[in-house]
Protein backbone atom coordinates (compact mmCIF):
# COMPACT_ATOMS: atom_id res chain seq x y z
CA UNK A 1 0.00 0.00 0.00
CA UNK A 2 1.36 3.52 -0.66
CA UNK A 3 -0.08 6.79 1.60
CA UNK A 4 -0.31 10.27 -0.20
CA UNK A 5 0.00 12.17 2.70
CA UNK A 6 1.02 15.82 3.77
CA UNK A 7 1.85 16.66 7.71
CA UNK A 8 -1.08 19.36 8.84
CA UNK A 9 -3.80 17.90 7.14
CA UNK A 10 -6.40 14.75 7.85
CA UNK A 11 -3.68 13.04 6.33
CA UNK A 12 -2.76 12.30 10.06
CA UNK A 13 -5.72 9.86 10.71
CA UNK A 14 -4.49 7.61 8.50
CA UNK A 15 -1.02 7.59 9.49
CA UNK A 16 -2.04 6.77 12.72
CA UNK A 17 -4.50 4.13 11.58
CA UNK A 18 -1.91 2.19 9.74
CA UNK A 19 1.10 2.47 12.33
CA UNK A 20 -1.81 0.66 14.37
CA UNK A 21 -2.29 -1.66 11.57
CA UNK A 22 1.18 -3.21 11.55
CA UNK A 23 0.56 -3.90 7.68
CA UNK A 24 3.64 -2.51 5.60
CA UNK A 25 3.24 0.58 3.43
CA UNK A 26 4.76 3.06 1.83
CA UNK A 27 4.59 6.84 1.79
CA UNK A 28 4.74 9.49 -0.50
CA UNK A 29 4.85 13.48 0.73
CA UNK A 30 2.77 15.66 -1.53
CA UNK A 31 2.94 18.94 -0.15
CA UNK A 32 -0.31 21.07 -0.06
CA UNK A 33 -0.69 23.41 -2.30
CA UNK A 34 2.16 21.58 -4.65
CA UNK A 35 1.59 21.07 -8.43
CA UNK A 36 1.88 17.53 -8.00
CA UNK A 37 -1.51 17.49 -6.14
CA UNK A 38 -2.95 18.87 -9.64
CA UNK A 39 -1.30 16.68 -12.52
CA UNK A 40 -3.59 14.07 -13.99
CA UNK A 41 -1.37 11.36 -12.23
CA UNK A 42 -2.54 12.24 -9.23
CA UNK A 43 -6.45 13.43 -10.11
CA UNK A 44 -6.72 10.00 -11.25
CA UNK A 45 -6.00 8.88 -7.51
CA UNK A 46 -8.21 11.33 -5.64
CA UNK A 47 -10.00 13.97 -8.17
CA UNK A 48 -10.47 16.16 -5.26
CA UNK A 49 -6.43 16.70 -5.39
CA UNK A 50 -6.40 16.66 -1.68
CA UNK A 51 -4.52 14.36 0.57
CA UNK A 52 -4.72 11.80 2.12
CA UNK A 53 -4.98 9.08 -1.05
CA UNK A 54 -4.04 5.71 -1.06
CA UNK A 55 -3.06 2.90 -3.38
CA UNK A 56 -3.49 -0.47 -2.90
CA UNK A 57 -3.04 -2.49 -6.16
CA UNK A 58 -5.85 -1.77 -8.59
CA UNK A 59 -7.53 0.03 -5.49
CA UNK A 60 -7.36 3.70 -5.40
CA UNK A 61 -9.33 5.63 -2.50
CA UNK A 62 -9.38 8.85 -0.68
CA UNK A 63 -11.50 10.55 2.06
CA UNK A 64 -9.51 10.12 5.33
CA UNK A 65 -12.26 7.66 6.68
CA UNK A 66 -12.87 5.51 3.78
CA UNK A 67 -8.82 4.87 3.97
CA UNK A 68 -8.91 3.84 7.54
CA UNK A 69 -12.04 1.91 7.09
CA UNK A 70 -10.24 -0.07 4.05
CA UNK A 71 -7.14 -0.65 5.93
CA UNK A 72 -8.90 -1.56 9.20
CA UNK A 73 -10.64 -4.39 7.64
CA UNK A 74 -7.32 -5.53 6.24
CA UNK A 75 -5.65 -5.36 9.83
CA UNK A 76 -5.19 -9.01 11.33
CA UNK A 77 -6.88 -10.90 13.77
CA UNK A 78 -9.85 -8.51 13.91
CA UNK A 79 -7.49 -5.79 16.06
CA UNK A 80 -8.94 -2.57 14.02
CA UNK A 81 -12.46 -3.23 12.77
CA UNK A 82 -14.87 -6.55 14.19
CA UNK A 83 -15.94 -8.90 11.36
CA UNK A 84 -18.90 -9.00 9.16
CA UNK A 85 -21.17 -11.24 11.81
CA UNK A 86 -19.24 -9.60 14.84
CA UNK A 87 -22.11 -8.27 17.15
CA UNK A 88 -19.87 -5.01 17.76
CA UNK A 89 -19.71 -4.57 13.33
CA UNK A 90 -23.11 -2.21 14.32
CA UNK A 91 -21.97 -0.44 16.73
CA UNK A 92 -18.45 0.23 14.74
CA UNK A 93 -19.61 1.48 11.78
CA UNK A 94 -22.42 3.81 13.59
CA UNK A 95 -19.49 5.69 15.21
CA UNK A 96 -17.38 5.17 11.90
CA UNK A 97 -19.83 7.14 10.14
CA UNK A 98 -20.87 9.73 13.22
CA UNK A 99 -17.26 11.69 13.12
CA UNK A 100 -18.09 12.65 9.34
CA UNK A 101 -21.66 12.76 9.75
CA UNK A 102 -21.87 14.86 13.05
CA UNK A 103 -18.68 15.69 14.19
CA UNK A 104 -17.70 17.62 11.66
CA UNK A 105 -20.69 19.50 10.95
CA UNK A 106 -20.94 20.35 14.55
CA UNK A 107 -17.52 21.67 14.60
CA UNK A 108 -18.61 24.75 11.49
CA UNK A 109 -21.77 25.32 13.00
CA UNK A 110 -19.94 26.71 15.76
CA UNK A 111 -16.62 27.91 14.13
CA UNK A 112 -18.95 29.99 12.06
CA UNK A 113 -22.11 30.81 14.79
CA UNK A 114 -24.76 29.31 12.46
CA UNK A 115 -27.93 28.96 14.38
CA UNK A 116 -29.60 26.03 12.66
CA UNK A 117 -32.74 24.51 14.71
CA UNK A 118 -31.73 20.97 15.77
CA UNK A 119 -34.40 19.06 14.03
CA UNK A 120 -33.10 20.59 10.68
CA UNK A 121 -29.70 19.82 11.53
CA UNK A 122 -28.39 16.40 10.90
CA UNK A 123 -26.38 16.71 13.31
CA UNK A 124 -28.87 18.42 15.85
CA UNK A 125 -26.45 20.76 17.08
CA UNK A 126 -22.29 21.01 18.84
CA UNK A 127 -23.72 20.22 22.17
CA UNK A 128 -25.92 18.01 21.85
CA UNK A 129 -22.85 15.90 19.55
CA UNK A 130 -20.71 16.23 22.32
CA UNK A 131 -23.32 15.19 24.90
CA UNK A 132 -23.99 11.84 23.13
CA UNK A 133 -19.83 11.44 23.22
CA UNK A 134 -19.64 12.07 26.46
CA UNK A 135 -22.36 9.19 27.46
CA UNK A 136 -21.39 6.58 24.91
CA UNK A 137 -17.14 7.04 26.48
CA UNK A 138 -18.39 7.46 30.17
CA UNK A 139 -17.56 4.20 31.30
CA UNK A 140 -14.88 4.02 28.34
CA UNK A 141 -12.42 3.48 27.86
CA UNK A 142 -13.02 3.51 24.19
CA UNK A 143 -15.98 3.88 21.76
CA UNK A 144 -16.48 0.10 21.75
CA UNK A 145 -16.10 -0.26 25.82
CA UNK A 146 -12.41 -2.04 26.20
CA UNK A 147 -12.27 -3.00 22.59
CA UNK A 148 -9.98 -0.47 20.91
CA UNK A 149 -11.25 0.27 17.06
CA UNK A 150 -10.81 2.38 13.82
CA UNK A 151 -13.67 4.35 15.21
CA UNK A 152 -11.37 5.67 17.89
CA UNK A 153 -8.87 6.87 15.56
CA UNK A 154 -11.82 8.96 13.58
CA UNK A 155 -13.49 10.31 16.82
CA UNK A 156 -10.35 10.74 18.78
CA UNK A 157 -8.46 12.57 15.94
CA UNK A 158 -11.19 15.14 15.75
CA UNK A 159 -11.57 15.68 18.99
CA UNK A 160 -7.79 16.28 19.60
CA UNK A 161 -8.40 18.97 16.57
CA UNK A 162 -11.30 20.22 18.26
CA UNK A 163 -9.89 20.62 21.63
CA UNK A 164 -6.12 22.03 20.62
CA UNK A 165 -6.47 23.58 17.21
CA UNK A 166 -9.52 24.70 16.96
CA UNK A 167 -10.44 25.43 20.50
CA UNK A 168 -14.34 24.47 20.46
CA UNK A 169 -13.75 21.63 22.90
CA UNK A 170 -13.67 22.89 26.40
CA UNK A 171 -14.52 21.86 30.14
CA UNK A 172 -15.37 18.30 29.43
CA UNK A 173 -13.35 16.20 31.08
CA UNK A 174 -14.77 13.09 29.76
CA UNK A 175 -13.43 13.45 26.42
CA UNK A 176 -10.47 15.21 27.81
CA UNK A 177 -9.59 12.13 29.81
CA UNK A 178 -10.48 9.45 26.26
CA UNK A 179 -8.04 12.21 23.98
CA UNK A 180 -5.30 11.43 26.37
CA UNK A 181 -6.25 8.33 25.91
CA UNK A 182 -5.38 7.89 22.02
CA UNK A 183 -2.33 10.51 22.47
CA UNK A 184 -0.83 7.87 24.44
CA UNK A 185 -0.39 5.25 22.36
CA UNK A 186 2.57 4.33 20.27
CA UNK A 187 1.07 4.13 17.27
CA UNK A 188 -0.06 7.78 17.66
CA UNK A 189 3.45 8.43 18.63
CA UNK A 190 4.80 6.93 15.77
CA UNK A 191 2.12 9.17 13.64
CA UNK A 192 4.21 12.37 15.37
CA UNK A 193 6.87 11.36 14.54
CA UNK A 194 6.26 10.93 11.14
CA UNK A 195 4.47 14.36 10.22
CA UNK A 196 7.42 15.80 12.27
CA UNK A 197 9.88 14.42 9.96
CA UNK A 198 7.32 15.24 7.32
CA UNK A 199 7.96 18.98 8.03
CA UNK A 200 11.68 18.94 8.08
CA UNK A 201 11.49 17.62 5.16
CA UNK A 202 9.38 20.33 3.64
CA UNK A 203 11.30 22.88 5.45
CA UNK A 204 14.33 21.86 3.89
CA UNK A 205 13.11 21.58 0.24
CA UNK A 206 12.06 25.24 0.68
CA UNK A 207 15.27 26.75 2.05
CA UNK A 208 17.48 24.48 -0.97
Amino acid sequence: MKLYWAPHSRAFRTLWLLEESGLPYERELVPLGSARLKSAEYRAINPMMKVPALEDGPARLAESGAICAYVADLAPDGRLAPGIGDPARGPYLHWMFFDAACMESAFVERMAGVAIPPRSAGWGSFDQVMGVLEDQLATGPWVLGERFSAADIMLGMSLWYGMHLLKLVKDRPVLEAYVARCVARPAFQRAEAIEAEGLTELEKAASA
